[in-house]
């Protein structure tokens, strides 16, 4: 019977499923999203919200809690610097489950673990940096096209052909191995 069973053992051995969920926790607080399957992120979602939930006090006691799962210091920061101010007016669910449907491989189920209010980081130059910007490609494109034109080709050196006959003589490498005689039946080896 299952009574009383809260958590998954997600084919691993304890220290294996420590290690795994460590390593997705250090992720998904670096990239704020992550993809991996249905379990998995089932499983890593109250652990992250526990940590986010610490990460909204900042005191000595909660980074030194913190740390016992996330070593990283960097991570550390991240979380009580900026994850843990962004959510500081939410009382809970900081994170979504998006499923994405099975994986090809394993048909595995497959879903897309994120902070609420996660927007891709998309590096965009404002809309006249963009138009000056193009234009000095181009002209650099063109600058390359006639510094091309203007130097002179080189001549590729004229192959050497074999002569015909030097081609036929070959004889096909014979096998290092020397050929087995064949043994009379009923006999065995050693005899």
């Amino acid at each position: 019977m299952r009574h009383g069973l809260a958590n998954r053992k997600l084919g691993r051995t304890s220290s294996h499923r420590n290690a795994l969920f460590r390593n997705q926790l250090a992720s998904l607080i670096d990239k704020e999203r992550i993809i991996t399957t249905l379990p998995k992120a089932k499983e890593l979602r109250p652990q992250i919200e526990r940590l986010i939930t610490i990460g909204k006090t900042d005191s000595v006691h909660n980074r030194r809690q913190v740390e016992r799962v996330v070593p990283d210091d960097h991570l550390i920061a991240k979380l009580f610097d900026t994850l843990g101010p962004r959510f500081n007016e939410r009382p809970g669910g900081y994170t979504r489950i998006i499923k994405l449907g099975s994986r090809r491989g394993d048909a595995a189920e497959m879903a897309i673990l994120e902070f609420v209010g996660y927007e891709p980081k998309i590096e965009e130059a404002p809309a006249e940096e963009k138009g000056k910007k193009a234009a000095p490609k181009k002209e650099a494109a063109e600058e390359t096209e006639a510094a091309a034109e203007a130097k002179p080709k080189k001549k590729a050196a004229p192959k050497k052909e074999k002569p015909a006959a030097a081609a036929k003589t070959k004889k096909p490498a014979k096998s290092a191995a020397p050929k087995r005689k064949a043994r009379p039946s009923g006999t065995k080896r050693g005899q």
